[in-house]
């Protein structure tokens, strides 16, 4: 059964106007990198409005409303069978993408087979769905917008309405191909019918989702000031890289009892006890891969796959081939964990069993308000971070994810019914929490990879690597997203603060 793995965050204030502002790591420091502060990254408000267009244009990809982002007041008792819903939700639009992908042929000879066949089928079992989630609200005693059924329509996109597209502002991303058997990188889809977009799998990347970062105008912001009341330390917190190989599909924070969840494959470090069936007892018992063995934590994210014709073990498995999922997982060659403070304020203790998510994995049809990428090479991190596109990096430099997470705590929750709402960022240009949320600790991570540089070569793109995701996402750069759920024990939470609080560098 699928599950929702909607990467939810609350966006602070200041993106509430922009829908821009995201945060980004470089040079040691924390940094702001505006979302469109580039000339080569795309204003959000023709997110794919002026994408290359195929010829013809034909529909790609399904875009359906977020459910569970709107469900922000669902009560304890009901939250499990919500879960299960929104995991059916996914599910459902997984389903309708790969009929989509198998189609080609109905649909060019039917115009209206994809409305249907496909989108209006598709509608129907999502009323249903959230009726449902209406009965379980009701049931528990909450209250429930009879307006959400509005959210059961859904739209078949073509390749210039979403990021599927690209628009080439970020310097030679290549043109878009949307027809014939092949992939990208030349070899035959594996495992999926002809006519994709691109990708070993037909469900991408493609060459539009490249770009020569050498070719990329800086974009990086420059920090908030710092006030006499910042908390200035940072704490570094080693637990590998996950050389082994601690992998599954699941998301316990979203879909709590269901497996493959995700639709796509996890690496976890820290914590060694993290699947869909796992609970707060389960994490105290679960041994940690972190050199520190009182941090506990879970921080876990989707694998990369360098597509270059290869099979890795889960070719023929729910959430890795079978879900578009395909190529070789790479391993990174450095996982650096860090907490730092903020430039504004003290921090108190994050409280044990904090779930966070950052990012979001349907950002590629929801939009960019809650996205979170960070893509970059070594050596160019402090005057370049891409959220829309992957890198290409020079001979002798490394890709680079960094994640910052939200840094701001509503004092009370350790959850909320999205998984955004009981956390929030701090305001980019002050470094000052929302009112009524407490400065925490900020978790960052940087992931380095060693890939070969992909090669664009007639619009196609050779050797292309991609973040794992759900098959109707593309496979695009802007779904990046990461996990974390605290977990300390002996005073570490105490002590981590305690350190950021007097300016010191620990680990």
């Amino acid at each position: 059964m699928g599950r929702n793995t909607r990467k939810r965050r609350t966006p602070p204030a200041a993106r509430a106007v922009a829908a821009a502002a995201v945060l980004a790591l470089g040079g040691g420091g924390l940094v702001w990198a505006n979302f469109h502060a580039s000339a080569h990254e795309p204003d959000h408000r023709s997110w794919g409005g002026d994408a290359t267009k195929a010829a013809p244009a034909r529909v790609t990809t399904v875009s359906c409303p977020d459910v569970g982002q709107q469900l922000t007041n669902v009560p304890d008792a009901a939250r499990r069978d919500v879960a299960n819903e929104l995991a059916g939700l996914d599910r459902q639009i997984t389903e309708a993408y790969s009929r989509l992908a198998a189609t080609r042929d109905a649909q060019a000879k039917d115009a209206g087979f994809v409305q249907n066949a496909i989108v209006g089928p598709l509608k129907e079992k999502r009323a249903a769905a959230i009726d449902r989630i209406g009965t379980d609200v009701r049931r528990a005693g909450g209250s429930f917008d009879d307006t959400l059924g509005r959210l059961a329509a859904c739209t078949a996109q073509t390749a210039d309405r979403t990021t599927a597209g690209g628009d080439g502002r970020d310097g030679g991303g290549g043109r878009q191909n949307t027809g014939g058997s092949q992939n990208q990188g030349g070899q035959q889809n594996e495992g999926r019918p002809p006519g994709g977009i691109g990708g070993q799998a037909g469900n991408g990347p493609v060459a539009a989702d490249f770009v020569d970062i050498t070719k990329v105008a800086p974009n990086v912001q420059g920090k908030p000031p710092r006030l006499r009341t910042a908390s200035t330390g940072t704490f570094t917190t080693r637990c590998g890289v996950n050389a082994n190989k601690n992998h599954n599909t699941d998301n316990v924070i979203v879909a709590p009892g269901v497996a493959n969840g995700a639709h796509h494959l996890h690496d976890y470090v820290g914590n060694q006890k993290v699947d869909a069936f796992a609970d707060n007892r389960t994490f105290l018992q679960g041994g940690t891969s972190c050199r520190n063995r009182a941090d506990l934590s879970a921080y876990y994210w989707p694998v990369v796959r360098v597509q270059d014709g290869s099979r890795d073990f889960d070719q023929d498995r729910d959430g890795g081939g079978k879900e578009g999922n395909v190529g070789r997982v790479l391993t990174p060659v450095q996982a650096e964990i860090k907490y730092v403070g903020s430039p504004a304020a003290k921090v108190v203790a994050m409280p044990r069993f904090l779930r966070v998510i950052t990012g979001d994995a349907k950002a590629a049809t929801n939009g960019p308000v809650n996205a979170n990428a960070h893509w970059s090479c070594t050596g160019f991190e402090n005057k370049v971070q891409l959220t829309q596109q992957y890198p290409i990096c020079p001979r002798g430099s490394r890709v680079v994810r960094s994640f910052a997470f939200q840094n701001c705590w509503d004092g009370q929750n350790t959850d909320s019914a999205n998984h955004r709402t009981h956390v929030a960022f701090a305001d980019p240009a002050s470094g000052v929490c929302p009112p009524g949320f407490k400065t925490i600790p900020q978790l960052t991570m940087r992931l380095v990879y060693a890939v070969d540089p992909p090669a664009v070569r007639d619009g196609r793109v050779v050797n292309a690597y991609a973040v794992d995701g759900f098959p109707e996402q593309l496979h695009k750069a802007v779904t990046d997203h990461d996990d974390f759920i605290s977990v300390t024990r002996d005073g570490l939470a105490e002590r981590i603060a305690d350190c950021l609080n007097r300016g010191r560098n620990c680990a």
